[in-house]
C-alpha cells in the first residue's frame, strides 16, 4: 500500500511540476507578444533617414517574359 501511495504522489508532483511550467510559458509569452504590440514597425524613421528602395516606372513596364530575363539576370 505504502508503494502505491508514494507512486502517487511522484505523479501528482510530476503534474503540477508540468502545470506549472506550462502556466510561466504561458505567461511569458503572453508578455512578449504585448512588448512587440508596443513597438511600431512602421512609424515614420526619426533623424536622418534616407529611402533605400525606390521602384522605377522601367521594372513596371513590360512583358513578362522581359520580366522573367530580368529576374535571371540580375541572379535574385
Amino acid at each position: 500500500m505504502s508503494q502505491l501511495f508514494r507512486s502517487m504522489m511522484e505523479t501528482m508532483w510530476i503534474l503540477i511540476l508540468f502545470l506549472g511550467c506550462t502556466i510561466i510559458f504561458y505567461y511569458g509569452i503572453l508578455w512578449v507578444s504585448t512588448e512587440y504590440e508596443r513597438y511600431h514597425r512602421y512609424d515614420e524613421p526619426k533623424g536622418d533617414a534616407v529611402k533605400v528602395a525606390t521602384v522605377e516606372e522601367s521594372a513596371q513596364s513590360g512583358t513578362v517574359w522581359e520580366r522573367l530575363r530580368l529576374f535571371y539576370q540580375i541572379g535574385q
